[in-house]
């Protein structure tokens, strides 16, 4: 005699799908790397450049801090000066290198006639680059 049960369930069924996701994971991470290394692989040329005393490099544009406080003291990088030394200033800056931008920072209480007359007195030196300093975190209050 059999002791088991009658009714027999149905074992469940293999799965006949493939898994997408490891697929997935494993291409986008080749995606990246790719990405990462294909601009290395360009610029990984080696070449030896000709020397030329002739062709020196540029120097960078840099720039010259130009400063208003609310009395009408005018700064050039933190240094306090006169109208005269202040021209002075701006014109060494445009003969040593005329794309040399002129960051220019004034208080809010200059009237606008001053800050007007030191951009032409940047541009009366061969500076033409000019650049407004603001101040952003008081813009989002």
């Amino acid at each position: 005699m059999s002791f088991g049960r009658l009714e027999r369930t149905a074992a469940p069924q293999p799965m006949s799908e493939i898994n997408m996701t490891p697929l997935v994971d494993v291409m986008l991470v080749l995606v990246v790397i790719f990405i990462i290394t294909a601009p290395l692989l360009v610029s990984a040329v080696k070449v030896d450049l000709p020397k030329s005393a002739g062709a020196a490099t540029l120097e960078a544009p840099k720039f010259i801090a130009l400063t208003v406080d609310k009395t009408g003291q005018v700064f050039v990088d933190d240094k306090p000066l006169d109208a005269r030394a202040v021209a002075a200033a701006l014109r060494q800056a445009g003969e040593r290198n005329p794309d040399t931008e002129v960051r220019l920072r004034a208080d809010t209480a200059v009237p606008y006639g001053r800050v007007v007359e030191l951009m032409g007195q940047a541009h009366l030196a061969g500076l033409h680059r000019i650049g407004f300093v603001t101040d952003t975190a008081a813009a989002r209050r």
